[in-house]
């Protein structure tokens, strides 16, 4: 079988931040990186599931809905994936991702979807870690701009 992309990538370079990994068509991919890969702390399971809720209610609830295709964390519990259609600007991107992130992290309230009948492990939440694991990359994404989101630029950059 044929190595996919996301592993031909050097993991060893990655650092917290947003980049685009690809793009497709009109679908743009983007890569939000939470941790740092084998850096030996890596978000709760608990916390990814409820950044998962918060993040794809809020983005999908966002005036940018439409635009939207997809939010999924990985395996790897350091990031999230993020794919929009290309009408979505790389500015606008990155604001809705720190929109969305401090929506996070100062939430309140009931879980969206974590009902039994809404989700397959309803149980499995926790609103305060996931607050506290939000905060690395909202500050990391500050002052971004859509050059940084060059996944080769981030990595010489983070990597000197």
């Amino acid at each position: 079988m044929q190595k996919i992309a996301s592993f031909q990538v050097d993991h060893t370079k990655f650092w917290i931040g947003m980049y685009i990994s690809r793009i497709d068509g009109d679908v743009i991919t983007y890569d939000v990186r939470m941790v740092k890969p084998n850096g030996w702390t890596y978000l709760t399971p608990s916390s990814l599931h409820t950044i998962e809720h918060l993040f794809a209610t809020y983005v999908r609830n966002s005036q940018h809905s439409d635009k939207i295709i997809y939010v999924g964390p990985m395996g790897c519990r350091t990031w999230f994936y993020f794919l929009t259609r290309d009408t979505l600007s790389k500015e606008e991107s990155i604001t809705l991702i720190k929109d969305t992130f401090q929506f996070i992290a100062e939430y309140h309230g009931e879980i969206p979807g974590a009902t039994i009948e809404e989700c397959g492990n309803y149980l499995d939440h926790d609103l305060e870690t996931a607050k506290k694991e939000v905060l690395p990359l909202l500050e990391k994404l500050q002052d971004y701009t859509p050059e940084m989101l060059d996944y080769q630029r981030h990595f010489d950059k983070e990597s000197a």
